[in-house]
């Protein structure tokens, strides 16, 4: 029994030394990984801070369009979270990456708490307000992207104790003020990307402190100044673009000295002087050269085509001289090259054989040298230029001869412009196999004959202008191939016929139909509803017959409608008082009858109405969209009756009851000089700045309504047989203005004026003089010579009001009113 209860007691004493020995060793292995324990203990409330700051962060988000943060709550460790990545030893955030999302808020300023954080990308987000200060205090913090978004305000200063900061793009926001010259304490930043912003003053010379920096973005901006030679001491830096600011001046010889220059633009400054002759030896290594819209001037650097490697030179608007350089078939690997805008020469039929040295350019999908002095034939050789060809930019020169047939090989065109050159001969049909071609612009040369139907096959078409050519024959049905046409110009050729139903079939035209002189007839279909999305159509100087059809209203989108100078009855659709957006109204010219439609007073965005020449009749309205005119030709239409209550060329606004009254008799019994028939364009109405070839303005509209305000009250017209060339009508009125005014004033107006005092109980004759003064005074204002110092439509209303004031006022201390004319 005691060995037994001494056995027990043995087994107990082992089975707790076991128990023993394990819990020592594993308090040996938890006091021999101290510094593990330490760790551990800091990230749990490390982690907490991280937690509770990306949940304030994710709080500022108002729009989340993917639902991504949805995985961000406080039942789960933030390493678990989308789009965040922890340490794998600290168990903290180090990167955050919500690019492309679409988020909307602002940015907590908690993000300062990430204190671990290596990398933040925010861009292409829709993130507003300021950049938070507290983003200095990511001490680890190497990449910062907020890239795309609409951030405002300044760059906070205290970002640059971010020094381990490797890469800053703040690209496309709002973000101004000027560029921080602490900046230069990010001795680590080898990226910097600025552009896209509102950011003002001048470049920092001190950013080339920055010696590790490979790229310089500050693209788009309003910097101004000079470019700070001290940039030439960033040695390292590949990229660099300083375009669209307005930056002056001559660009630094330094910067050409940086040899490890790969990307080189300061396109769309105000920069002048020359490019050094050898700076394609100076920067061997440049892929990418662009200085044009500048006033750089010089011949093109040859040099630059011995960079072999070379994929773009971009050098347009400018003010280069010369002729092009040689050597272009070093450019094996070119894409884009643009010399177009200069003034660049050749000259005899050879002047453009130097396009066949970019035959050697297999890459080559840009190609403009237009807007120059360049003269010769295109050679046929061009056909065998790239077959990635994309744009082909010929026009504006002196070119002259046929377009080959040999153009049909360039399979990848997609825009040819040949426009505004001398070019002959018929529209070659090849063209037809150009079926990518999405823009064709042959206008201002000298091409002939029909359109070919070919064209018919360019279904990707959206533009297409031939216009001011000598083209004839009739417009191609064929036309109903371009479903996607968005713009059409034919005009100024010998077109005739009818316009084809097939055009009025092409809904996508949203921008210009053109088809005005030509010499097309017939009616306009019903079809022309169909045009609902175009803005501009012209159908003037043609011989188009007919009423203009009523669904003419259907077409809801037009700001633009020229239709003058055509043989077009009937009359004005009252549909066109559904475009609301009309800005410009021209039916002028024509044969118009009718009165003008009151729902043309519904235009409330007219600024020009022509309705002149035709034979319209009745009062022109007053109300609506007649009274914000700024132009408005009603004239020579010898039945419509315009009277003073609503000529006034912006309001047409009612002028004095009394005057009213005045100009209405005499118009009940001279009918001729109260309507507007046959003003413009006749001899004694006609401004004499018109004679000087000066374009139709409201001075010279004043000074025609001044002659007939003298008319009105003279009884005699600018061309009465007392009238010669020393003795006009304006310098007959003068001569009796103001005492003796009653001998020019008509002998019936005076007896109508006493009749119409002598009713109203008038008190003084004195009334009768005082009047006329002021209504002649008016006139005479109206009809000065010089048109700066004419009287204003305005100021004319306002002095005859005074003159309706005179009349129905019956006061004994009324002063005369007279004008200064």
């Amino acid at each position: 029994m005691v060995f037994f209860l001494f056995s027990a007691l043995k087994n107990q004493e082992v089975m707790a030394s076991k128990l023993l020995f394990r819990c020592v060793a594993v308090l040996v292995l938890i006091l021999s990984s101290q510094n593990a324990l330490q760790v551990l203990d800091a990230a749990v409330p490390g982690l907490f801070t991280d937690k509770e700051a990306l949940l304030s962060f994710k709080s500022q988000v108002i729009v989340d369009p993917s639902n991504t943060l949805s995985s961000w709550n406080d039942n789960s460790s933030p390493c678990n979270w989308t789009r965040v990545d922890c340490s794998q030893v600290h168990q903290r955030v180090i990167g955050l990456d919500l690019s492309g999302l679409r988020l909307t808020g602002s940015i907590s300023p908690h993000i300062g708490n990430l204190s671990f954080l290596r990398s933040l990308h925010l861009q292409e987000n829709q993130f507003t307000g300021v950049i938070p200060d507290q983003i200095g205090a990511l001490f680890r913090l190497k990449v910062l992207n907020m890239s795309f978004n609409t951030i405002k305000g300044p760059i906070p200063l205290n970002i640059t104790n971010c020094l381990n900061l490797q890469i800053l793009d703040l690209m496309q926001n709002e973000i101004s003020g000027a560029i921080p010259e602490e900046l230069s304490n990010l001795k680590s930043l080898e990226i910097l990307k600025l552009g896209g912003n509102k950011l003002w003053g001048m470049i920092p010379p001190v950013i080339a402190n920055i010696s590790s920096l490979l790229t310089l973005d500050l693209v788009t901006n309003n910097l101004g100044g000079m470019i700070p030679a001290d940039l030439g001491r960033l040695e390292n830096l590949k990229h660099l673009d300083l375009s669209i600011n307005n930056l002056t001046g001559d660009v630094p010889l330094s910067l050409y000295n940086i040899s490890s220059l790969v990307f080189l633009a300061v396109a769309s400054n105000q920069l002048r002087g020359q490019i050094p002759i050898d700076v394609g030896d100076r920067l061997p290594n440049l892929l990418s050269f662009n200085f044009c819209i500048n006033k750089f001037n010089g011949s093109i650097p040859w040099s630059l085509h011995n960079l072999t490697n070379m994929q773009s030179i971009r050098m347009a608007h400018n003010l280069f001289s010369g002729s092009v350089p040689p050597r272009l078939r070093n450019l094996p690997k070119l894409t884009l090259y643009n010399i177009g805008f200069n003034q660049i020469k050749s000259s005899g039929d050879e002047g453009l054989d130097f396009l066949s040295s970019f035959t050697n350019s297999s890459y080559l999908k840009f190609l403009a040298i237009d807007g120059n002095l360049l003269e010769g034939l295109i050679p046929e050789s061009i056909g065998n230029l790239s077959r990635s060809l994309r744009s082909l930019y010929l026009g504006g020169n002196q070119i002259y001869g046929s377009i080959p047939a040999s153009i049909r090989h360039l399979s990848s065109l997609a825009l040819l412009n040949i426009s505004y050159n001398h070019v002959s001969g018929e529209i070659p049909p090849e063209i037809g196999e150009l079926t990518d071609l999405q823009e064709l612009h042959l206008a201002a040369n000298k091409l002939s004959g029909r359109i070919p139907d070919s064209l018919g096959n360019l279904q990707k078409l959206n533009k297409i202008d031939l216009s001011a050519n000598e083209l004839v024959g009739r417009l191609p049905r064929t036309f109903v191939n371009f479903q996607q046409l968005q713009s059409m110009d034919l005009s100024s050729n010998r077109f005739n016929g009818s316009i084809p139903k097939e055009v009025f079939n092409l809904s996508s035209l949203s921008a210009t139909l053109n088809l005005s002189s030509n010499q097309l007839t017939g009616p306009l279909p019903q079809e022309i509803r169909r045009l609902e999305n175009v803005a501009a159509v012209d159908f003037s100087h043609n011989y188009l017959s007919g009423s203009i059809p009523d669904t003419i209203g259907s077409c809801k989108s037009l700001e633009e409608l020229f239709m003058g100078n055509n043989m077009f009855s009937g009359s004005i659709p009252a549909t066109l008082g559904d475009v609301k957006g009309l800005e410009i109204l021209d039916l002028s010219s024509n044969q118009i009858s009718g009165t003008i439609p009151k729902t043309l007073e519904n235009l409330q965005a007219l600024l020009l109405l022509n309705l002149s020449f035709n034979n319209l009749e009745g009062l022109l309205p007053k109300e609506g969209a007649f009274r914000n005119l700024s132009r408005i030709h009603v004239e020579g239409n010898s039945k419509l009756c315009m009277d003073l209550s609503c000529w006034n060329n912006q309001h047409r606004q009612r002028i004095s009851t009394a005057i009213y009254i005045v100009i209405a008799e005499r118009g009940a019994d001279k009918q001729s000089i109260s309507c507007t028939g046959g003003l413009r364009g006749s001899v004694g109405y006609i401004p004499p700045e018109y004679g000087l070839g000066l374009k139709a303005t409201t001075s010279g509209d004043v000074y025609s309504y001044g002659v007939v305000l003298l008319e009105l009250f003279t009884g005699k017209s600018p061309t009465h047989e007392i009238f010669s060339r020393d003795l006009s009508l304006i310098k007959w009125v003068k001569s009796a203005f103001p005492a003796n005014i009653e001998e020019v004033v008509d002998p019936e107006l005076l007896l109508s004026i006493k009749d119409f005092h002598h009713g109203a109980q008038f008190e003084s004759p004195e009334k009768q003089h005082e009047c006329l003064i002021a209504i002649v005074g008016v006139g005479l204002s109206c009809t000065v010579e010089s048109p700066d110092q004419r009287i204003t439509v305005r100021d004319s209303l306002h002095k005859l009001k005074k003159a309706r004031d005179t009349l129905l006022k019956p006061t004994h201390d009324h002063k005369p009113y007279l004008d200064s004319a």
